[in-house]
């Protein structure tokens, strides 16, 4: 409130809290039109997520939500030649994020990053919330396909966890293709195994996190081709991003996406058009359907059925 009053206030705010602040901390800038930099995931309940879609629209502000892996060059590379149509039409989409940290009871051993993420009340769900979010982001990032349908197998390996530590996901997309996406944080002796698989009618684009400055693309007919973060023949998007020396740590992306969300900010302020390219970040938007997915996948796995999720 106080901020707000200023003629010289705050333009922005970061909320890296746990996951079940992000709701009441955001929404308390959002109302006072502070424009609002987000951890993910957007909210631990679908009724916070969507309070947080409506303030911001009737708010007018810019909200961006902080899916590291969509500021890595070669992620937005492979999101351009989807869109140019260098594999045609997407027929199947293959993600995975494994983690090991909490293949043993760390929650109990005093890991206090551990203890909030295993509590359902702050979390809001487990390895689905926590990674399972950035791995269905970056699919439908970089495809721009939005799941439909979706079919769970939600487990939880540590004996008197609270929240699900393992998931595999069948998906549905709108559209007709289809996906598989995996998410585990009890893959004992993996540290940040990303991986992205988008298949077409026309070739394959494949993406390694361990490999993140590299792409590569597998034509239907000839042999496959090395992208490299930095090269001029890259799209405007990729090159854009990678004006960093190295992209060996997770912060370059990061960047990225604080970079575009505060120079759209600079341009709402100073009453002009943001750059398109400034303006490629994700949105309250997308962490609405982020909360959407894990939560369909929570009620899929309890039912062992599938279920419908809203796109």
């Amino acid at each position: 409130e106080a901020e707000a009053a200023r003629e010289d206030g705050v333009d922005a705010v970061s909320v890296v809290t746990p996951n079940g602040l992000h709701a009441p901390v955001a929404l308390a800038f959002i109302r006072r039109g502070i424009h609002v930099i987000c951890d993910k995931p957007l909210a631990t309940t679908l009724a916070d997520a969507q309070a947080m879609v409506d303030a911001v629209r009737e708010n007018d502000v810019v909200f961006a939500l902080t899916h590291t892996y969509t500021g890595y060059p070669m992620v937005k590379q492979a999101r351009a030649m989807v869109e140019d149509g260098a594999v045609g039409t997407v027929r199947k989409v293959v993600v995975s994020y494994s983690q090991g940290w909490l293949s043993q009871p760390v929650e109990r051993q005093g890991n206090a990053q551990a203890m909030w993420r295993t509590d359902p009340l702050q979390a809001g769900a487990g390895t689905l919330a926590d990674i399972g979010s950035h791995a269905h982001n970056l699919a439908t990032y970089v495809t721009g396909l939005q799941v439909e349908r979706l079919c769970a197998d939600v487990r939880t390996f540590v004996e008197a966890r609270a929240v699900d530590d393992d998931a595999n996901v069948l998906l549905r997309f709108v559209g007709g293709a289809g996906g598989v996406l995996h998410c585990s944080q009890i893959a004992a002796g993996l540290g940040n195994d990303l991986r992205l698989c988008v298949i077409g009618t026309e070739g394959t684009l494949t993406w390694n996190g361990d490999t993140r400055d590299e792409l590569t693309v597998h034509p239907r007919e000839g042999h496959a081709r090395l992208l490299r973060r930095g090269h001029g023949d890259l799209s405007p998007q990729a090159y854009y991003a990678a004006r960093f020396g190295s992209s060996e740590v997770a912060d370059r992306s990061f960047a990225n996406v604080y970079r575009n969300a505060l120079r759209t900010i600079s341009a709402r302020v100073e009453g002009r058009e943001p750059s398109p390219l400034d303006l490629d970040f994700p949105t309250v938007e997308d962490g609405l359907r982020g909360v959407r997915f894990f939560f369909a996948a929570l009620e899929s796995g309890r039912r062992e059925a599938w279920v419908a999720v809203e796109p």
